[in-house]
């Protein structure tokens, strides 16, 4: 693919590939790691194809559905019983001065969202999930490339 027709992002990833990074040598060798580590993943197909792609969140303008609705429903629950509920349930055994109901219904309550979760995925579908998980991240790989990109041209204005 010619490199005018991948975008900036891809251009910028081509640049900083090209570069010579000297990572043992500088300073900021944290900065050099977190870089390399975005170009890596920044190389995978996956996020290439996404970048190139421009997915977006188009697929949630058409109207939900029923079982996706409910699948929503049980997520936002699932949060709500999970460590607010456990918040409360903390409260209630310092002033019930009974520890039991948080070591042993903690857990069981954090388990139980775990599964309420999962069930509102499951109602939900893994079609926007996996839409909403290419926006994510193709928003933050370009974030983090342009980061890198910005970087790599202050140090060689330097």
């Amino acid at each position: 693919m010619p490199a005018a027709g991948r975008g900036v992002t891809a251009h910028a990833l081509e640049d900083l590939r090209n570069s010579q990074l000297m990572f043992y040598h500088e300073p900021f060798a944290m900065t050099r790691l977190a870089e390399k580590t975005i170009l890596y993943f920044a190389s995978t197909t996956f996020v290439q194809r996404v970048i190139a792609e421009r997915a977006d969140l188009a697929a949630f303008r058409e109207k939900p559905t029923l079982p996706v609705i409910a699948g929503v429903a049980a997520i936002i629950f699932s949060f709500l019983l999970g460590w607010p509920a456990i918040a409360l349930l903390g409260i209630f055994s310092v002033w019930l001065h009974e520890p039991w109901f948080v070591v042993i219904g903690g857990p069981l309550l954090y388990g139980l969202s775990h599964l309420v979760f999962l069930f509102g995925m499951y109602l939900s579908g893994a079609v926007y999930s996996l839409i909403f998980c290419r926006w994510l991240t193709r928003v933050t790989m370009e974030r983090c490339l342009a980061w890198v990109t910005a970087g790599q041209q202050s140090r060689q204005q330097r």
